[in-house]
């Protein structure tokens, strides 16, 4: 399967969608905070809806006005993977998920983060996101709020936690199809480099 790549259309730092991105990283220690020590669960829905909205309009943003940095390449995935970080150490602490869920997914991230070494020692900072990381990102950031409904005591908790759950395992085999996908990409690049080199 062809990755599609994004390339890089302005050198700007300060652009909209990089301001977007800062903004959803700041939110992470936030939502942290609100779901672990005053357990406000609403509040913390409130700041995953606004990380979600902040996600979707500064892609659109980056492509419509041609804002596509290297930085915002960067910001985009770092954000989405400590939200999903930050979203298991809550629910794992308040013993709303179990512990291998969250050893699943963070043995992806130390595959990936293994992968970039060689990349790094070439010149390389990363990988362009595709669209199955994307996916498999929307399903665990959908999965995990619907999750944190479920394990409370309202009308919907039931419905929630089931369609949560679904999600979840959706969203977990995409994570590890994109690292796949990512792993091909790195392949890639490095035996192109090998066959400059030569």
């Amino acid at each position: 399967m062809k990755v599609q790549e994004t390339n890089v259309q302005t050198d700007r730092i300060l652009t909209v969608p990089n301001v977007l991105s800062f903004l959803r990283l700041l939110g992470v220690p936030l939502f942290l905070w609100l779901i672990l020590v005053p357990k406000a669960d609403g509040w913390a829905l409130i700041v995953l809806f606004f990380a979600g909205l902040s996600d979707y309009l500064d892609g659109i943003i980056a492509r419509k006005f041609n804002q596509i940095s290297r930085l915002g390449q960067l910001l985009d995935p770092a954000a989405d993977r400590l939200y999903i970080l930050a979203m298991l150490v809550g629910l794992v602490i308040r013993d709303i998920i179990p512990l291998w869920l969250v050893i699943v997914l963070l043995a992806r991230e130390v595959i990936l983060l293994i992968m970039l070494l060689p990349l790094k020692r070439r010149g390389y900072t990363g990988l362009p996101v595709h669209f199955v990381g994307k996916a498999a990102t929307f399903c665990l950031m959908f999965a995990f709020p619907l999750i944190l409904v479920g394990a409370g005591i309202n009308p919907v908790a039931g419905f929630c936690e089931i369609i949560g759950w679904a999600f979840a395992i959706w969203g977990t085999y995409l994570y590890w199809w994109s690292a796949v996908l990512y792993l091909g990409q790195a392949r890639r690049i490095l035996r192109a480099d090998r066959v400059q080199i030569a």
